[in-house]
């Protein structure tokens, strides 16, 4: 299936945040800043891009928030890095640019067009590929020194996480949707929950709270082995002792927390997943009865991903997605819903559009790795920007800690 501009920027965004607005809108002051940080300003010409590009890219959460809270930390990181004389050339930032549209299996020029379509200006692009570009330097500069991985720490991580199919987890989730407005108290209630180390105080509040399918049995679900689960969810996973539950994760407009049942070694070693083929059909009406009652005559209907090209025959192509990826590329509330499917399995539990849509979401197959595919080298650089993330979290804090943030 032909590719959206929407499908393409979320390929090629890992962690998405760019920019969108109208140039037009010069005199009506959105170039008077809004927010200082330090000495730096932030303009609502940049708030409103940044907000707007995280709707494209379908980044969970309030997007007015989110794109305030990264534009200020962008700030912090240029001033880092200027402090210490780090400068970016040209080439290092048309170089991030190449990076940036090979995800998308795109030539810069082919990017840049279809970020035009979008009324993206090229050089606010730029600049937020400056700011990552630059950051990642001086966190490599500042800290490579102090990252240590140990011959143990690999075996560990690739009998574990990356090669170690034979762990397997039982977990209890609870999903909580985020209406408008309300992204504060849904935040506290989940926060609130992740103290709960019971296992019925915690299928309680599934039962109470929780959207998805399995607050029918307290959020319950079944052994799992943990490569089905995102990569980047399965190291928080393998830190919980039994009663534990995770912090409150971010998701496409909601929030979740797991709480870890039991862990265990199997004999079956479960082979990584190289790739996982899925496709969504996306209902108008979003969790209305209506939209529900005709998700699951159609889960009746249909035992394949390919009837659904049928099912959307003479609606537009944008109501169908097909795809394929690697687990480490899919959104994290699709990886997380693909994870306790089977093949031909489906899921009704996601949204899309604010709402609006209900995503009947099914599993075509995942494509295993084979042996050769994961070496120790991959694992070692993986668990190296592993703990390089870790410092440049807290020397973000640091840096957001001592800054003279002012809104207005």
């Amino acid at each position: 299936m032909k590719q959206t501009m929407r499908q393409i920027l979320f390929a090629a965004a890992a962690v998405g945040t760019i920019l969108t607005a109208p140039v037009s809108a010069l005199a009506q002051g959105l170039f008077d800043s809004v927010i200082k940080v330090n000495d730096r300003v932030i303009t609502q010409y940049e708030i409103d891009q940044r907000e707007l590009l995280l709707g494209v890219l379908n980044v969970p959460g309030n997007h007015a928030k989110l794109a305030r809270e990264q534009l200020i930390e962008d700030r912090l990181k240029l001033e880092a890095s200027d402090a210490v004389g780090l400068r970016i050339a040209q080439e290092g930032i048309d170089k991030g640019v190449a990076e940036f549209a090979s995800r998308g299996n795109l030539k810069p020029e082919q990017l840049y067009q279809l970020l035009a379509q979008e009324g993206i200006d090229k050089q606010s692009f730029h600049d937020f590929i400056l700011s990552g570009t630059s950051w990642r330097e001086l966190i490599r500069a500042k800290y490579n020194s102090r990252v240590s991985v140990s011959e143990t720490d690999i075996d560990k991580a690739m009998n574990a996480i990356s090669g170690g199919g034979s762990v397997q987890v039982l977990l209890s989730e609870i999903i909580i949707p985020i209406p408008q407005g309300r992204e504060a108290d849904v935040q506290a209630l989940a926060e609130e929950i992740s103290q709960i180390e019971s296992y019925d105080a915690f299928s309680d509040a599934a039962r109470k709270y929780s959207a998805a399918n399995s607050r029918n049995v307290g959020g319950r679900l079944g052994w799992m082995p943990i490569t089905n689960l995102p990569p980047a969810l399965r190291p928080l996973l393998l830190d919980l002792a039994p009663g534990e539950a995770t912090a409150p994760l971010p998701f496409q407009g909601a929030v979740a927390v797991f709480q870890m049942r039991g862990i265990q070694e199997s004999a079956f070693r479960s082979p990584e997943i190289a790739a996982v083929e899925y496709a969504a059909y996306y209902m108008p009406g979003g969790r209305s009865a209506e939209t529900l009652a005709r998700a699951e005559k159609l889960r009746g209907e249909i035992d394949r991903c390919d009837d659904l090209y049928a099912v959307n025959k003479g609606q537009p192509d944008e109501l169908l997605d097909r795809v394929s990826a690697t687990p480490a590329d899919l959104p994290r509330d699709i990886a997380l819903e693909l994870s306790k499917l089977d093949k031909g399995e489906v899921s009704t539990n996601l949204t899309r559009a604010d709402g609006q849509q209900l995503v009947f979401l099914m599993l075509c197959g995942r494509t295993p790795a084979s042996a050769g595919d994961t070496s120790r080298e991959d694992i070692a650089n993986q668990l190296r920007s592993r703990q390089l993330e870790a410092f440049a979290d807290g020397y973000l804090e640091e840096l957001r800690s001592e800054a003279r943030i002012t809104t207005r």
